[in-house]
């Protein structure tokens, strides 16, 4: 049987940011020290992505590993009070993530997702991030 959250719960729950959260903000720091420019949370495209670089028809989404699902060690962790509950979840959060990247793809962008857990990879997160947006047009040392 699938319990909603308490009041105190869904208090909580209200707190848990949606953007601007410390792995989105380290990806947008280092994304523009690396020299690109970048929209944020674009409502008018699927998902809204966390950034958004129209200019190249790229986005990147940086997902929690829990709330997305992730296998990893941290995303395969399920809580134990209301299992069900949580389950339907992110189970609703993994179908409607690969629903907003086929739209995006549809709409010919090139969606990229970043999981909390990768972003510990301090070294290979640069080039991850030119892997899939190219080469900068402008760098701080053209400045």
């Amino acid at each position: 049987m699938i319990v909603p959250p308490s009041a105190a719960r869904s208090a909580v729950m209200r707190a848990v940011k949606g953007r601007d959260t410390g792995p989105e903000m380290l990806v947008r720091r280092l994304a523009h020290a690396l020299g690109y420019r970048f929209r944020l949370h674009r409502k008018d495209l699927p998902g809204n992505p966390d950034l958004v670089f129209p200019a190249r028809r790229k986005a990147i989404f940086v997902h929690g590993c829990f709330w997305h699902g992730h296998d990893c060690a941290r995303g395969a962790r399920m809580p134990k009070a209301n299992a069900a509950y949580w389950s339907a979840k992110i189970a609703r959060n993994v179908a409607r993530d690969a629903r907003v990247l086929a739209e995006l793809r549809a709409l010919g962008w090139d969606p990229l997702v970043l999981w909390e857990c990768e972003l510990k990879d301090r070294a290979g997160l640069p080039v991850r991030l030119r892997q899939h947006l190219g080469e900068p047009t402008t760098t701080l040392i053209d400045r």
